[in-house]
């Protein structure tokens, strides 16, 4: 039966509603800290996507969209700063590793500053810091000055990646956060290819086209203003700070119980309460359970990034190595990126379904055979069949990764333990810039590959032997080591 035409249900149900949001804002007013962990519960019982849901998907996705057409940017401008500046494969290298300095900092600043502070401002505030340096960046006059502000660049971009993924696993019901972190990455990997295009649009042009890439990584700050209106605090975190909620938290969590009411035709359970969340140490990460889901997670993010950004940091400039010219590789690398959107939308009907950590490894295991198969076949529609599934592949990893990174970690410690996590990967991304070019350098395009492939199998083997269940468990029985029914 619709809404349309149970009008004595829809008026029960609204007068429910209304009841509902006049006792939560009594107890919110009260100055108790009894009302954020009831509200946290509350939250927890909605079971659908609610149209309060989508607003958020929409924001969020539009703001990962700018995220990942920045971290991109200078992979697709790396072909003409060689002309222009005449960068060695070195110096790309250079450049590239710096970012993920940047990144490697901002994961684990933001992600602390997100467990003391809140997530949201450190998520609105990184937005605007990503799209401050990524439009400077457009005025770097030489290859130091552009290194410096790809350092403050990745420092905002990952600050901002990490905080989302928190956010959105705290915010989404249990059954569904998988599906809807895939959804919200394949919305942002639009990015991917935006970049692509642009740059293959504009630096053909000639001299100094290039630095319209990055003036389109600056459009980020445009959800940043919407963000500051739209965008609440974390009901989890406020009831881990024992916060009295935000009037506009109790009215978004009554409309969407509200809506979820009206979807299912049925009540809600009643909520129910979590144990409190006691504060504990910072060494809680590096000891433990908690610690070994700790180094679990950084291996794997380790693995995740040397693989993943080897590949796609350095296709552009490899595939010239090879032999094709500027606008060729361009016109690879552009039909590559497309890759990204269908590889995490794959993600979405299987995140939630199956085990994270054996999805992983069975990802893993076709992204390691597509990157042999991309370095040792030399044929132009072999390398973009390759090449394409390859980046599909890894994307569908990606989705799942994240999803699990931020599920593992207790509330008290989630943007932290995410930061540490992430910014291990991004720390190896440092490394793993200069791995790139030495191994190319030293031992041929054969052996990059190799070593891409070994990488991306390690990260599956990793997280199915030692990885956490944590698909369609409440984030409170992971944090707890209850088992899993």
């Amino acid at each position: 039966m619709t809404a349309d035409t149970d009008v004595g249900g829809a008026g029960e149900r609204a007068s429910l509603g209304e009841e509902r949001r006049t006792m939560s804002a009594t107890v919110g007013s009260s100055g108790t800290h009894t009302a954020g962990p009831d509200l946290a519960a509350r939250l927890d019982r909605v079971p659908v996507i609610t149209p309060v849901h989508r607003r958020w998907i929409g924001l969020l996705g539009f703001l990962f969209v700018f995220d990942l057409v920045d971290l991109n940017s200078f992979a697709y401008a790396a072909p003409a700063l060689r002309t222009e500046w005449g960068l060695s494969i070195g110096g790309v290298g250079a450049i590239t590793s710096a970012g993920f300095v940047g990144m490697f900092v901002g994961a684990i600043v933001g992600g602390r500053l997100s467990d003391r502070f809140g997530r949201r401002p450190v998520l609105i505030g990184a937005v605007f810091l990503y799209s401050l340096f990524s439009l400077l960046s457009a005025f770097a006059p030489d290859p130091g000055t552009l290194g410096a502000l790809r350092v403050l660049t990745g420092f905002g971009l990952q600050a901002m990646t990490g905080v989302l993924l928190v956010w959105v696993s705290e915010m989404f019901p249990r059954a569904l956060r998988g599906r809807y972190q895939a959804l919200l990455l394949a919305i942002g990997l639009a990015g991917v290819p935006i970049a692509a295009w642009v740059a293959r649009a504009v630096v053909p042009l000639g001299d100094g086209a290039w630095r319209w890439i990055f003036v389109v990584g600056a459009l980020g700050a445009v959800g940043g203003v919407v963000a500051l209106r739209v965008l609440p605090e974390s009901v989890r975190w406020c009831a881990a700070h024992g916060r009295t909620p935000d009037p506009r938290q109790v009215e978004l969590v009554a409309r969407m119980e509200e809506h979820a009411e009206r979807i299912t035709g049925a009540p809600l359970p009643e909520p129910v309460p979590d144990r409190p969340v006691v504060p504990g140490r910072l060494s809680e990460l590096l000891r433990g359970a908690t610690g070994r889901r700790t180094l679990v997670a950084s291996v794997s993010c380790v693995f995740l990034i040397l693989s993943f950004y080897g590949f796609s940091s350095w296709v552009p400039t490899l595939l010239v190595e090879r032999g094709y010219t500027t606008a060729e590789s361009l016109t690879f690398s552009s039909v590559l990126a497309i890759a990204a959107v269908p590889g995490a939308l794959l993600a979405m009907p299987i995140v939630d379904r199956f085990e994270r950590r054996s999805v992983l490894l069975a990802v893993q295991s076709l992204v390691a055979v597509f990157l042999l198969l991309f370095g040792l076949i030399d044929h132009p529609v072999a390398i973009v069949v390759c090449g394409f599934l390859a980046a599909m592949f890894m994307q569908t990893g990606v989705a799942v990764l994240y999803t699990y990174i931020a599920e593992v970690f207790p509330l008290h410690l989630r943007g932290l333990g995410s930061g540490v996590a992430n910014g291990s990967g991004r720390l190896a991304g440092v490394v793993g810039g200069v791995l790139v070019a030495a191994l190319y350098s030293g031992a041929g395009m054969v052996a990059v590959y190799v070593y891409l492939a070994i990488a991306a199998l390690l990260l599956g083997v990793v997280m199915r032997l030692w990885g956490e269940r944590t698909t369609n468990r409440r984030l409170e029985e992971i944090e707890h080591g209850i088992a899993p029914r």
